[in-house]
């Protein structure tokens, strides 16, 4: 055919086609050039828009051909014979959950979501987020009290007929009868107070292991809010500590189930009935109710760790008061100490909290369990003894000491810890659950403890009180403020909530707790300066 006048013929090789290709690339890089290390780094955000269904990419995906396959086969969490087995011999008979907790316990946020909610690392997964927890945990309060109403209903010959029908004959007969709710929150206050005087002492004692003459961290906080907060990652991620106080068919079990149905079937779907989201539900909400691991993660974690100490560090370096002698400094200087302390800190608690749940997701193989029997007839009733009675100890140690030292170094602080630790408790309870986009209660025992702590801290610093005021002031710093306020719960909520909302809760915390030492140490600071302790502490 004839070229029109006016048009250049294209060779052979440059048709239509192939003017609608992409220009050619300048760069002719080797082949394996593709192997770098930087050329598979994926997004360091996966879920920019916080969506509730994410779609996971790792290096591994991108550096073989498996990434190009079907993901139905990623869907199934990988386990062995030996996992399979092991879950197969904790399998039990089904069994409503024995503790009666009020609705308003599941406000507290120690598991509201895990730290790590695609420990299988699959290529899709959902995702939830404080904000989606708090409104299905609504609703499935909802639904609960709906179906109690329902069954208060219910004809005598009804449920006679439904025991009948099997229910009955999946309990264990062998359990204990259910645990009243003035026993369970008896159970509950008697494991926060243990475990705020059990956190106390370790905070302690972590701290004095972490001061020491050229320590490459100066400040005594970071220790203790690290190691915590892994703790509570931990605990959060952990399904087999608390396995047997759960109603069972289990979350774990439904999920081996699950597996074993996916990989029998090929197919990428739950067997039809199996509800893994009301499982996982049913599994939250159980483990909330276990008087154990709320003493374990609102009492040992939260009082381990603590945001007061943190903010009076982050004053200290502003000042340039975190060490007895330091040569003077501009301000330029001082805000990069501010900063100093507010990225340590807050990284390697987060980062804490993300490498404990990565230890439990680790360690769940050899994990054990804890016996449903022995938590609940041995337990509960020694932990209620020793609770209380460890308490009276340290009331009665504080008043005829044995040494003196010992009331700056421990007891006094000993004495106000599970005060505190009662006091965010409740108040965890009756306002974390106003605003499900930032957590109140956190903030405002956080701000609080603060607050009192900088005026502790000034009272013990003036030529005021004695030597045992001095110690009753160091009590409350160590004991009640320690304790009132925490980082473990902190970072558990700025890792769960929306990314927009996490920046606002967790600026807003620190903002606002650091000027209120500010306003509260900044004038003694400023004007008279810091007298010398005149106790040992």
């Amino acid at each position: 055919m004839a070229t029109p006048k006016g048009t250049q013929a294209l060779p052979a090789h440059e048709g239509p086609q192939a003017s609608r290709d992409p220009a050619p690339k300048d760069y002719d890089a080797p082949d394996n050039y593709q192997y770098r290390g930087n050329a598979f780094a994926r997004p360091p955000v996966p879920n920019a828009k916080d969506d509730s269904i994410r779609q996971a990419s790792t290096i591994e995906d991108e550096s073989s051909a498996a990434a190009t396959a079907s993901c139905d086969h990623q869907l199934a969490r990988p386990h062995t014979a030996e996992r399979e087995a092991r879950m197969t011999r904790r399998h039990s008979g089904s069994r409503p959950t024995d503790y009666d907790l009020p609705n308003a316990f599941a406000n507290l946020d120690e598991l509201a979501i895990s730290p790590v909610e695609n420990p299988g690392e699959e290529r899709i997964y959902k995702h939830r987020s404080l904000e989606q927890a708090r409104r299905q945990e609504h609703d499935y309060v909802q639904d609960e009290r709906s179906a109690q109403s329902g069954r208060r209903g219910q004809h005598p010959t009804d449920v006679d007929a439904e025991k009948a029908g099997g229910n009955e004959g999946n309990t264990n007969r062998d359990a204990p009868s259910p645990v009243s709710r003035l026993a369970t929150q008896f159970y509950s206050l008697s494991y926060l107070v243990f475990f705020a005087v059990f956190g106390t002492l370790a905070r302690l004692g972590l701290q004095a292991l972490t001061s020491y003459p050229g320590t490459p961290v100066s400040f005594s906080s970071i220790w203790p809010n690290f190691s915590g907060s892994l703790v509570m990652g931990f605990l959060a991620e952990d399904r087999m500590l608390f396995r047997d106080e759960c109603g069972t068919p289990t979350y774990e079990n439904l999920i081996q189930e699950a597996q074993i149905y996916r990989e029998k079937n090929g197919s990428s779907e739950a067997p039809p009935h199996i509800n893994l989201t009301a499982a996982k539900k049913a599994h939250l909400a159980a483990k909330k109710t276990i008087p154990l691991y709320i003493g374990l993660a609102t009492g040992f974690c939260g009082s381990f760790t603590s945001f007061s100490a943190f903010i009076r560090d982050i004053f200290l370096a502003l000042s340039n008061n975190m060490a007895a002698n330091n040569d003077p400094r501009n301000g330029g200087y001082s805000f990069m100490a501010l900063m100093g302390v507010v990225i340590i800190t807050v990284s390697m608690s987060l980062g804490g909290l993300l490498v404990g749940a990565h230890l439990a997701i680790a360690l769940e193989p050899v994990t054990p369990s804890i016996p449903y029997a022995f938590t609940r007839k041995v337990l509960d009733p020694v932990i209620a003894v020793l609770g209380w009675g460890c308490w009276i100890g340290a009331i009665t140690m504080s008043a005829i000491p044995p040494d003196d030292s010992w009331r700056g170094k421990a007891t006094f602080a000993l004495v106000f810890a599970p005060l505190g630790c009662l006091a965010r408790f409740y108040v965890s309870l009756y306002l974390n659950g106003r605003i499900a986009s930032f957590p109140l209660g956190t903030f405002v025992v956080n701000i609080v403890g603060t607050l009192i702590l900088g005026m502790s801290w000034d009272l013990a610093h003036v030529p005021l009180g004695g030597v045992v005021g001095c110690q009753v002031l160091q009590g409350v710093e160590d004991g009640f403020c320690g304790c009132l306020t925490t980082v473990s719960t902190w970072v558990a909520e700025l890792s769960s909530l929306r990314r927009r909302n996490a920046y606002i809760y967790g600026a807003s915390s620190v903002l606002v707790g650091l000027a209120a030492m500010v306003a509260v140490m900044g004038g003694l600071k400023w004007s008279d300066g810091f007298s010398a302790l005149q106790c040992t502490h």
